[in-house]
This record gives C-alpha cells, sequence and structure tokens, in this order.
C-alpha cells in the first residue's frame, strides 16, 4: 500500500427519518442536515459500493511506525500493509459521535447501547415518539457489513471516533455541566436535566464508558474532536488550552487516554506543510500526548 495514496473519509451521524431531518424549507437546521448529513441508506450504498471497488479498512495506527534512535528520539516511518493487488486501503472516521441537542426531532438516533447479547446498538426514537432498538448509525450498521465481509477491514479495523464533550459522549450526558449549579450549565442542558429526573452523572458516565470499551474491542478507535468543537485555527492558545483540559478531564477517562486529534471545522494549526518546531499549538498538543493530527 502508498501510505501517500490512503484515503481518509468521514461521516457524521446518519439520517434515519428524512422527512424530519430535511422537511422543512424555513429552518437552518433542515438546511444545515441536507448539507453536512449522510442518510443510513446512502452510507449502506456506499460502504457497498467501497466495497465492490476494492476499499479495504485500515487503522490510521496501521500506516506507521515509531522506533527511537541512538539519543533515545522517536523515528517514525511508513509502515508496510500488505493488502492484495485489486484492494485499497481507506480511514474511516466518524465526527460527533455525541448526538448533541441539536439532533433532537430531526431523525437521527439518540445513543449508543449495549443490546441484550452485548452487542453495540441504537436507540432510536421515531416520529410517534416511539422507542426502537437496532443499527440505525454508522458504527452497528458497519460492524453487521464487517461480519458478514471480514475480507472488508484489515485486523479488525474500523473507525476513529472523534468526540467532542459539551453535550457528552455517545448519547449519554457525561459532561461536568450536567449539573444545574454548574455555571456553564445552558439552556438545552437544564431542559434535558428536568425532562431526566432520574439522571445521575455517574451512571451516565459509567454506562457510557460500557459501551465505548465495547467499541474498542470490537475494532473501533477513539480521538478528540476537541472539547467545544473549536476552530484550532482561529482560537488562542490559552482557548485550546481551557478546552483541551476540559476533553481530558470529561472525556478521556470514558474512552482511554488517545494520540489522534481530529481537528473541527476542517482547519488546521497552520498553513500548508509539516508543522514548524516553533507552532505554540503543535508543541502543546504534543505535550499532551498527541501525535496524530487530522486537519
Amino acid at each position: 500500500v502508498e501510505l501517500d495514496k490512503v484515503t481518509h473519509i468521514f461521516y457524521h451521524s446518519l439520517v434515519v427519518d428524512e422527512q424530519r431531518a430535511f422537511g422543512n424549507a424555513n429552518d437552518p437546521q433542515s438546511a444545515g442536515n441536507n448539507q453536512w448529513m449522510t442518510t443510513v441508506d446512502e452510507f449502506n450504498d456506499i460502504t457497498q459500493e467501497m466495497y465492490d471497488r476494492g476499499f479495504v479498512y485500515v487503522s490510521i495506527h496501521d500506516l506507521y511506525d515509531i522506533t527511537k534512535d541512538e539519543n533515545g528520539n522517536e523515528v517514525w516511518k511508513p509502515a508496510e500493509i500488505l493488502l492484495p493487488p485489486d484492494k485499497k486501503a481507506v480511514v474511516l472516521s466518524l465526527d460527533d459521535l455525541s448526538y448533541y441537542h441539536s439532533y433532537d426531532n430531526y431523525g437521527y438516533a439518540a445513543r449508543l447501547i449495549l443490546d441484550k447479547n452485548g452487542d453495540v446498538m441504537n436507540e432510536y426514537i421515531d416520529a410517534d415518539g416511539e422507542m426502537h432498538i437496532g443499527a440505525y448509525d454508522c458504527v452497528p450498521l458497519l460492524d453487521q457489513f464487517v461480519e458478514e465481509h471480514p475480507d472488508a477491514s484489515y485486523k479488525g479495523a474500523k473507525g476513529i471516533i472523534a468526540l467532542t464533550g459539551y453535550n457528552g459522549i455517545l448519547g449519554y450526558r457525561t459532561d461536568i455541566t450536567y449539573d444545574l449549579s454548574h455555571p456553564n450549565c445552558d439552556i438545552h442542558q437544564k431542559k434535558w436535566i428536568e425532562a431526566h429526573p432520574d439522571f445521575d452523572l455517574e451512571t451516565e458516565r459509567k454506562e457510557a464508558k460500557e459501551v465505548a470499551d465495547a467499541m474498542k474491542k470490537n475494532g473501533w478507535e477513539f480521538a478528540s474532536h476537541t472539547w467545544g468543537h473549536a476552530n484550532v485555527g482561529e482560537r488562542s492558545l490559552a482557548s485550546l488550552k481551557t478546552d483541551t483540559e476540559k476533553w481530558i478531564a470529561n472525556v478521556q477517562p470514558l474512552v482511554g487516554e488517545v494520540d489522534t486529534i481530529i481537528f473541527a471545522h476542517g482547519t488546521d494549526m497552520q498553513g500548508p506543510g509539516a508543522y514548524a518546531e516553533s507552532n505554540e499549538k503543535y508543541q502543546y498538543f504534543k505535550q499532551q500526548g498527541f501525535r496524530v493530527f487530522c486537519n
């Protein structure tokens, strides 16, 4: 595999109910859904088409090897990925898998759960308010596809989940701001807490971690998407430090340490080319353990 030709594709959460997602021409949210989102049917068609064209999902961490020189410095070099000549490697990532409050009533899944068999599935609430459990988003859909087509995955790889934290993760309200007494508890969070009188932050975190652990065992990896969906190109270093501290405090304990950051808004810390060692943002993220940067 020629590593500089490995494609990286990403999805947001999938639209289950197209009418609810796209149906209101006067609603800016509907326009945004139409611009940025993919439907379940589209995802399934694309997944099949990619398979037919020979694409194989690989882990981003399989693309490189790290050794140390005689001075103890890290030396990065391309790794060797051996695929049949008719196959092509692809890295998959999923942004914002948090099931934000802004998704409510727009025809998306509500969260990821473990079903009675221990498989990762979705809860989905239809237009009539009825709850369904099944494969309504990328994670369980791709799990099922790879189970049926094991040659679609290299060493069991699936994709990278790039998480923010401000509305929690994976549909669980895990952030410290989900406390009515917290100064940064916003109106959406207050409404959610009031609608869920049995809410308990530590229970939410425990259940989210159980789902994340099950996903990791099944070939999924995790990355930072910054806590607040921050634009790293525009935000100050001080602001990014505050944001990263929130991510480390509220998200990392649930998904484990990560070395990958996928920048929100498709932005970057500087212009094209290798990062300058004098770039303070780059040095800060390295100090926090990040080594793989997706811009």
